[in-house]
């Protein structure tokens, strides 16, 4: 074939009504649709993301339930939690705190 016989070719199947409305329809639902493939792809994104974050929460669930059931099962730990959080000190206790850089 020579390069004007590819043209009338090319020209011929771009101008045939059935592969021209093909092509617009298949651009619409790529690009335009609801369900594009830009959105899916997006979408696909933001729930891997949120996939990621409930699985730092969950494993932050657990570790401060481990925390409570330990505050509430021995005093000694309370107390030294009071202390270290909350700066709590006993009756005629001096208290120093010492800040690190």
């Amino acid at each position: 074939m020579t390069g004007n016989q590819k043209i009338k070719t090319t020209f011929r199947i771009i101008k045939n009504k059935f592969i021209l409305t093909g092509l617009l329809f298949f651009t619409w639902l790529i690009l335009f649709d609801q369900n594009s493939i830009v959105d899916r792809i997006s979408l696909a994104r933001r729930n891997s993301e949120l996939q990621e974050q409930k699985k730092h929460y969950q494993l932050e669930i657990e570790s401060n339930r481990l925390k409570m059931e330990e505050l509430h099962s021995d005093p000694e730990h309370l107390e030294k939690y009071a202390r270290e959080q909350y700066l709590m000190k006993k009756p005629n206790e001096e208290l120093f705190i010492v800040i690190e850089e």
